[in-house]
């Protein structure tokens, strides 16, 4: 592989003008086909086969009217003042335009409906008037024929009118009762509020939650929008507003700011700096609009094409600057520049290959879940990682040779480099930086024993946003409940006990307000309110709770749907798959470390290190989102579960990225160590040499990823944390304070392996050190400061 990629950059030097050239074509047309074939793209997320998927599809099919999605639009007066007459008219009419909007169903009118309540709260009240006056008027009447049979007159006759009344009577009161408990079980769903100052219009689609398209989203709100309300603020659920406005807001631009910021103080140059940026750039605009071109024919989520930016952009950067770095030091030592390029790209690029090829196996490897959108997730931010890989061996080589000398500072052309001695590690500090580091991450991993997962919803939103206004109107005004209401599904042996099942519903506890949807000769579909918020502990018991009940009147139990099942069970699912995913990759991590550097203890703690650095990744992420730790500098003012596909999606991102630092950093320990140093001396001059380079990468990837943190969607912005904190834990507490302090205890047992393993490994040589041999350069001698003695 080294020299094919040796030969491969002296070809991209000496036609650095057409590689340039193919790559901007490559972008050019991956451009058009996204312009031409791209679809849209939602952030509605489903797994095949789960409860609350089976109970959609049926409803779909037995009752396509009750299985439709919803979403709330949500009207209010921001002074807290009553609606006027001439609002409600204003509404009203805004909701019927909505409501021609093509893909919507129905559009419920909050004021149609309170008035059609009111309405049959009154017909209650006075047929419970009328019944008791009829009644009082049968006793009278029993009371005249009692007399009349006492005093011996005949009075069958009128006795049997007056039973037949009373049996009237009698069926009326058994309706008026139903009439009664139905309302009483829904008393809790309102659809304008107690002081008039809000209303709540459900729309219903014709395709169900998961399936609504974007563009009948946007459709609807914008119908809405474009109404005069005459002052009336108009809110949408979340629900409504799952599409993307944009893949990158300012946080992601201030994270590549900070980047390109660590790039020029590092470098030293504008033009050097600038490579990895442009390069990167190239690579995630192929790798970006490329998967985006394919959302026409692929069901795409909006975090997809974002992670494969967050992912192209930080590596893409990365592998560009671990062969640019070469490059300069080879240039200084007054190598020839195209030289220079093909041996950097032959080295250091074959080491790229290497850690990028470990990026994408994690990846793919996300489809061994069985989960569908994961699957498409780890593709496509894999393919985005392969060209990035591709970039940097390619393009980077071309530009290189365009660039010339112009990579250094003018202040250092032609000066040859001042090799620092390694300063050494005692055993003390060894022991010191072991243990210290193993207990910090071991305190920071503590509260991912309280992980809950869960979808963000409403809650989740930046304050200013509409989905998080329309949620805290319909919190305040209308119960938490009702921002995410279930539907529950019962199987008639009768379909007279639709009432009583209700009823049963209405006993559970959690459950607000229950009120009948629809009946049919075999099902009878409810609407039930939970008393908790969508994401809430209490909504999940319940859940759990009413698939276990069985109601009277129904056969088996119940089911359940709706928006919060859906997450439940899509979290629960992910929860079950993540123990499998994980045990791959660290038994990924385990072989591919010991092929790479031909070693025992070096894979098993490279592969603890990850595993105690992705803990405490996802012990921070719980402390921030779960439990509300530093909100304000992060934005979480509501904290809920943490997002239900972050745990699986962090250990193949996180692993791959953790290989990286491991190969650059422990390659260079164990190139010195083949050439002749002391096992602790190879320590020592390993971390030396690549400390440099993988700091200023770290940092790098921690401020690109960091910028999503303050992404405008809800579901990027604890990816972009996690990623950040576990690139920030792993590369300087694990890889560059661990790793070292271990291997230097061990001595030489960190490169001891058994013969017979010895002999049956291949040699993939990543450090490259057969290509130099192969490849002699004269350059001259480096000054060398005298190196300090290591002490043991």
């Amino acid at each position: 592989m080294a020299e094919l990629l040796h030969r491969l950059g002296a070809t991209a030097a000496r036609r650095a003008w057409r590689v340039v050239a193919g790559w901007l074509v490559a972008l050019a047309a991956v451009v058009v086909a996204f312009v031409l074939a791209g679809g849209s793209l939602s952030s509605a997320i489903t797994i095949p086969g789960t409860p609350t998927d089976e109970v959609s599809k049926r409803l779909a099919a037995e009752l396509p009217a009750a299985g439709g999605g919803v979403g709330l639009v949500v009207l209010h007066n921001p002074d807290g003042t009553p609606f006027t007459p001439a609002q409600q008219t204003a509404i009203t009419a805004a909701l019927q335009k909505a409501g021609a909007v093509s893909g919507v169903r129905q559009v419920v009118d909050p004021f149609a409906v309170a008035a059609q309540k009111a309405q049959a709260e009154q017909q209650i009240a006075g047929g419970r008037a009328q019944l008791d006056a009829a009644r009082a008027q049968l006793a009278q009447g029993q009371a005249q024929l009692d007399a009349a049979r006492a005093a011996g007159l005949p009075v069958d006759a009128q006795q049997a009118r007056l039973d037949q009344g009373r049996a009237q009577l009698d069926a009326q009161a058994t309706q008026l009762q139903a009439g009664e408990t139905q309302l009483r079980l829904a008393a809790g769903i309102r659809t304008v509020s107690e002081d008039r100052s809000a209303a709540v219009a459900t729309i219903v689609f014709d395709r169900p939650q998961m399936e609504v398209a974007p563009a009948t989203k946007t459709a609807l709100i914008d119908a809405v929008r474009g109404a005069p309300l005459d002052g009336v603020q108009a809110d949408f659920s979340a629900e409504l507003t799952q599409s993307v406005d944009g893949l990158a807001g300012p946080g992601e631009i201030i994270g590549v700011v900070i980047a390109a910021i660590v790039l020029m103080v590092m470098l030293g140059t504008l033009v050097a700096a600038g490579l990895p940026l442009l390069t990167a750039l190239i690579g995630v605009g192929v790798g970006v609009a490329g998967a985006m071109a394919l959302s026409g024919v692929i069901s795409m989520t909006s975090v997809t094409p974002i992670l494969g930016l967050m992912l192209g952009l930080a590596v893409g950067i990365d592998y560009s600057l671990f062969i640019l770095n070469r490059h300069r030091r080879q240039l200084r030592s007054g190598m020839a520049v195209r030289e220079s390029i093909a041996l950097a790209n032959g080295t250091s690029g074959n080491a790229v290959v290497f850690a990028g090829a470990t990026v994408v196996i994690a990846l793919v490897a996300l489809n061994v879940t069985g989960i569908p959108f994961l699957g498409l997730m780890g593709s496509v931010g894999a393919a985005c990682v392969a060209v990035a890989v591709l970039v940097a061996i390619t393009l980077t080589p071309a530009l290189l040779s365009l660039l010339g000398q112009r990579v250094l500072p003018s202040r250092l052309r032609g000066k040859p480099p001042v090799v620092k001695p390694a300063r050494p590690m005692s055993t003390v500090s060894a022991v010191l930086r072991a243990v210290g580091g193993i207990a910090l991450l071991v305190v920071v991993a503590l509260p991912a024993l309280s992980l809950r997962l869960g979808l963000p919803d409403g809650s989740s939103e930046p304050q200013d946003s509409t989905q998080y206004r329309a949620y805290s109107v319909v919190a305040d005004k209308f119960g938490a409940g009702q921002n995410g209401p279930l539907v529950v599904v019962a199987d008639l042996a009768d379909r007279a006990a639709a009432p009583r099942i209700a009823e049963a519903i209405g006993q559970v506890p959690g459950v607000s307000a229950v009120a009948s949807v629809a009946t049919t000769p075999t099902i009878a579909v409810y609407q039930v309110i939970p008393v908790g918020g969508p994401t809430s502990e209490a909504t999940e018991a319940l859940v759990h709770t009413l698939r276990s009940t069985t109601a009277p009147g129904a056969t088996g139990t119940l089911a359940v749907a709706g928006v919060p099942s859906g997450n439940i069970d899509i979290s629960d699912k992910l929860a079950s798959a993540l123990p499998l995913y994980l045990g791959v990759v660290v038994g990924l991590s385990l072989l591919i470390m010991i092929v790479v550097f031909r070693s025992i203890l070096v894979p098993v703690s490279a592969t603890v290190g990850f595993v105690l650095s992705y803990f405490a990744a996802m012990g921070a992420v719980v402390a921030i989102y779960q439990w509300g730790w530093a909100g304000a500098v992060f934005g979480v003012h509501d904290p809920g579960p943490v997002l239900n596909f972050l745990p699986t999606i962090l250990v193949g991102i996180l692993f791959g990225l953790a290989m990286d630092y491991q190969l650059f950093l422990v390659s260079g320990m164990r190139e010195a160590f083949v050439h002749g140093s002391p096992a602790r001396r190879a320590v020592t001059e390993g971390l030396h040499a690549g400390r440099a380079v993988v700091t200023a990468a770290a940092i790098i990837m921690i401020s690109v990823f960091g910028g999503f943190v303050f992404s405008h969607l809800a579901m990027v912005r604890p990816i972009g944390f996690g990623l950040a904190f576990g690139v920030l834990i792993d590369a300087f507490v694990v890889r560059m304070l661990i790793i070292p302090a271990v291997m230097h205890l061990a001595g030489d047992a960190a490169w001891w392996l058994p013969r017979w393993l010895d002999r049956i490994l291949p040699d993939v040589d990543v450090e490259g050190a057969a290509l130099e041999k192969s490849h002699p350069a004269h350059v001259p001698a480096q000054r060398e400061e005298p190196a300090a003695r290591v002490t043991t």
